[in-house]
């Protein structure tokens, strides 16, 4: 879930609501599961190695074996997103094929995008995968430890910072924004077609921060190849306890966290759905896949299509809001 608390009484009662949906893991839904009798396909509107990617992929090897049928991963970057959606909408509505969707698509692009060649209806929610911090790293070489270093060093040089962006409107991106709003940081955002490019550049120190998924940056910070400053959750992450939240950093009602989940075309008949909603979560109680989400700094969440959709609905409003407020645009 992406979380960030403002001041107005209406989006903190929505905040608080959908904190409360998220923070426990919803059962499997009952029914009958997904009766495949062909490959389906989880398009990943990300490059490899991102955590849409990773996520699709761990999740599609325990779904394989739930259904009795391959389950391929087709990555489909760009756009913010909107071209992994797109791909799913052009394809047969008859659930075979899922876009695994995320606050960009599926909920800041409303507001980020004037025009979008598709609509909050067009699309019908299965379930949310997971939930996750959001990391923020810096490359080993810049001489900072803390936030108000951070801080510190942008305003020690004239001509401002530069920022990773993986993909425009991402967690991330979004993330980034608020921390550079809060901050006064002045840095330009540099943006990829992934968090895997961006990593390699910020590593390779052709950029200087990021803000990005636990799941994607944790093994460059083990390996010390990225060091971490800041988490955005309102409480510490278990992979990295030594590691500060924005809150402690000086910056008390900062809260984000990340969501993903999945998402079919609105003409999927109904019962599809609901089957294709039964088959996820059996696959999300899995203990393995739990286990192996968990070490990467992931919540498994699940639960029904009507949960799902609800705090979708939630987080486009509020984060229609905050983008409003904030003047944030596509490209910042």
């Amino acid at each position: 879930m992406l979380r960030f608390f403002s001041k107005s009484r209406s989006l903190g009662v929505i905040v608080a609501w959908v904190a409360g949906l998220a923070v426990t893991t919803a059962p499997a839904a009952e029914g009958t599961v997904f009766q495949a009798t062909r490959p389906m396909h989880l398009i990943a509107p990300s490059s490899p190695g991102g955590i849409l990617d990773l996520t699709c992929r761990i999740l599609g090897k325990t779904l394989s074996e739930q259904i009795g049928q391959p389950v391929v991963v087709d990555n489909a970057p760009g756009a913010g997103g909107i071209i992994g959606v797109q791909n799913m909408l052009r394809a047969p509505a008859d659930g075979y094929t899922l876009v695994m969707g995320s606050l960009g698509p599926n909920a800041a692009n409303y507001a980020l995008h004037d025009k979008l060649p598709y609509k909050p209806g067009d699309l019908a929610p299965i379930t949310q995968v997971l939930s996750m911090p959001n990391v923020l790293v810096v490359n080993p070489k810049l001489p900072v430890h803390t936030v108000a270093e951070l801080i510190a060093y942008a305003k020690s040089k004239p001509q401002g910072l530069s920022m990773a962006v993986s993909t425009s409107g991402s967690s991330g991106h979004l993330s980034g924004a608020l921390i550079k709003q809060r901050t006064g940081i002045a840095a330009v955002d540099v943006i990829y077609r992934g968090a895997a490019p961006a990593l390699n550049d910020l590593v390779g120190g052709q950029v200087d921060f990021m803000v990005d998924n636990l799941i994607t940056s944790l093994p460059l910070v083990q390996a010390g190849k990225l060091r971490p400053i800041a988490v955005t959750t309102k409480t510490r992450a278990p992979e990295l306890p030594d590691v500060p939240t924005m809150a402690e950093s000086g910056y008390p009602d900062f809260d984000v966290s990340v969501w993903i989940g999945l998402f079919v075309s609105s003409k999927t008949p109904p019962d599809v759905v609901q089957a294709l909603n039964v088959s996820v979560n059996k696959a999300l109680a899995d203990p393995a896949l739990r286990k192996r989400l968990a070490e990467q700094g992931g919540t498994v969440i699940g639960g029904s299509t009507e949960q799902f959709d609800a705090f979708v609905r939630a987080e486009t409003a509020r984060w229609g809001q905050i983008i409003k407020d904030g003047n944030i645009k596509a490209g910042d």
